[in-house]
């Protein structure tokens, strides 16, 4: 790990991971509990909605091709949301094309990102976009 990673505390911090794929929310959750984040999953759009109210998340990791709600359509009602609306949702794509960036822009995404993103870049997103690096 470098020396800027052990500098980014995330510990604490709470995180969304909404994926329909199993695998990916597994993944994800297990390296954030690593690195000492409190971890709350969801399969779909209108789960993650819930989910937000419930756990009230610091940031969410937001999958975009998902049955039903897509991650663009969450990521505007998440925007829409009063209690919702500044929360920091990071798009994770299979594609980091500039379609799909842009896409996520004019939906109010914070940041795009690949999936599986390797663990120093969560770890960035996380403590660049979340009270993590306000305490530090």
């Amino acid at each position: 790990m470098s020396e800027q990673s052990e500098d980014q505390d995330i510990s604490g911090i709470r995180v969304a991971i909404v994926d329909d794929a199993k695998t990916i929310r597994m993944m994800m959750s297990h390296t954030l509990k690593q690195m000492g984040c409190e971890v709350e999953t969801a399969e779909d759009g209108y789960r993650a909605l819930a989910l937000l109210r419930r756990f009230r998340p610091d940031i969410v990791f937001l999958d975009i091709s998902m049955p039903e709600l897509d991650g663009y359509q969450t990521c505007s009602l998440i925007r829409h949301g009063e209690d919702t609306r500044d929360l920091p949702v990071v798009l994770l794509s299979s594609s980091d094309g500039v379609f799909d960036i842009a896409r996520g822009q004019a939906r109010g995404a914070t940041a795009h990102v690949s999936k599986i993103p390797p663990d120093p870049v969560l770890r960035q997103l996380i403590y660049e976009n979340t009270r993590a690096s306000e305490v530090a």
